[in-house]
């Protein structure tokens, strides 16, 4: 069995990035330090997986990657268990959320919404009616 542990990302402000993880989803920060390459790291998650929020030092941080791209991020999907309470706090937090929807042919008991933040790094927010 293979399980997803984390996924880092590049970010402007690694504090920034995370306390609005932290705000939104109820997450905590697991860590946070100097990275390996230089620049910081911030771990910010659940106890069983995370987002490792990273910034470069220096300008190589500042290069942007559209999600069309080869190799680019499309976007980042969490799973929530009160998709509106979620989104009264991304709302809260200062962001637009767009392409609410639900997939009747696809996944009949999925709803989600999207949002974007100040990195350019597009966030898919689901729930699953059980």
């Amino acid at each position: 069995m293979a399980k997803l542990e984390h996924v880092n990302i590049t970010v402007r402000n690694p504090e920034q990035t995370a306390k609005m993880l932290c705000e939104v989803f109820g997450w905590h920060v697991r860590w946070q330090g100097a990275s390996k390459m230089g620049g910081r790291t911030v771990h910010v998650g659940t106890q069983d997986d995370y987002l490792a929020v990273y910034t470069l030092s220096g300008e190589a941080s500042q290069k942007a990657q559209p999600r069309e791209a080869l190799a680019g991020l499309n976007h980042v999907g969490i799973e929530v268990d009160n998709l509106a309470a979620v989104e009264a706090r991304v709302k809260a937090a200062g962001y637009k959320t767009f392409f609410h929807g639900e997939f009747p042919d696809e996944t009949p008991a999925r709803a989600n919404f999207y949002f974007e933040d100040e990195n350019g790094i597009e966030f898919e927010v689901a729930a699953y009616r059980r």
